[in-house]
């Protein structure tokens, strides 16, 4: 267990100097593409500088969430800040859907007017943007996407690499054809992968923040596995949820063997035991009672009565 937050730790603090990186990266392709977009007529580059406004914007508001949830827990805050993580993550992935929606709309105004495009500037900027966005990835990819809001930074960098890949193609393909519209067909293509991990993340985050059983737990497995505990006899009025990205907590119920409070004491080290080296859960909660469920209860029954 100590090893495990050792290295949850560590990928914290990497995972925050990625995010500042990024950042730097992100402000700095903005202003060139800002620039780049005016000098070269592209309504693209100006389209993904708006992109890159957003994802600065989203990267700084994941750092900001990182560093305050590493602050400690208080009287008023049991659990710490560790929820701001996610809800910067649903703030990110609800931002990615605007995104996508705004570049749906763009390729729409591209349709039905394309713009005459100096290509190579487009191409000279875009290409730049493109080394920016895939050494943010590689960054990020370092340290994992076991925090969702590192995952959401991640999409947003994803987004950023395939735009730039995409107006580095419409402007090869505008440049030796003149056919302007597939600008507006790739825009598309890249609004629809930007939108599906976008709402990956914001499906995520609402399930944790309305504390669902973590998708990688069956609950039937958890409650099979804690009854085969000896001494277990009954197990009931079962919560797993989830309190930050890779931290999962349980409470139970448990009914067993009317033993000595030491024997007891053994009964809790072995199922915490168990939930943590088979299921990942590192915060439980148990309650142990030595009769049967009241009338009404739902009980997993382990073994007959003796």
């Amino acid at each position: 267990m100590h090893d495990h937050h050792r290295e949850a730790n560590r990928l914290t603090l990497m995972g925050s100097q990625s995010l500042r990186i990024n950042l730097i990266l992100a402000a700095t392709i903005m202003v060139v593409e800002v620039i780049g977009g005016f000098l070269s007529n592209s309504l693209a580059l100006l389209s993904d500088a708006g992109h890159m406004l957003v994802d600065a914007l989203a990267l700084g508001l994941a750092l900001f969430a990182i560093t305050i949830a590493r602050r400690p827990a208080t009287a008023s805050k049991t659990y710490g800040y560790h929820r701001v993580e996610i809800m910067a993550a649903l703030v990110n992935g609800t931002a990615l859907v605007v995104v996508s929606v705004a570049i749906f709309y763009e390729a729409y105004q591209r349709f039905s007017s394309p713009p005459d495009i100096k290509t190579p500037i487009m191409l000279g900027v875009a290409f730049i943007g493109l080394l920016a966005n895939l050494a943010g990835m590689w960054l990020l990819s370092r340290v994992g996407h076991a925090n969702l809001n590192i995952r959401a930074a991640f999409w947003h960098i994803a987004g950023d690499t395939l735009s730039s890949i995409g107006v580095i193609i419409g402007g090869l393909i505008i440049m030796f054809t003149g056919f302007t519209i597939v600008d507006p067909i790739i825009a598309v293509l890249i609004g629809i992968i930007i939108l599906w991990g976008a709402v990956r993340v914001v499906e995520e985050s609402l399930e944790i923040l309305l504390e669902s059983t973590p998708r990688h737990i069956d609950t039937t497995k958890v409650i099979g596995a804690i009854t085969q505990i000896p001494g277990v006899r009954e197990v009931h009025d079962v919560h797993i949820w989830t309190i930050t990205s890779d931290m999962h907590a349980l409470s139970a119920h448990l009914v067993i063997d009317d033993q000595m409070v030491s024997l007891s004491t053994e009964i809790v080290k072995k199922v915490t035991e168990e939930l943590a080296s088979h299921f990942n859960i590192g915060h439980t909660t148990l309650q142990l009672e030595c009769e049967t469920c009241p009338t009404g209860a739902v009980c997993f029954i382990s073994k007959p009565e003796e």
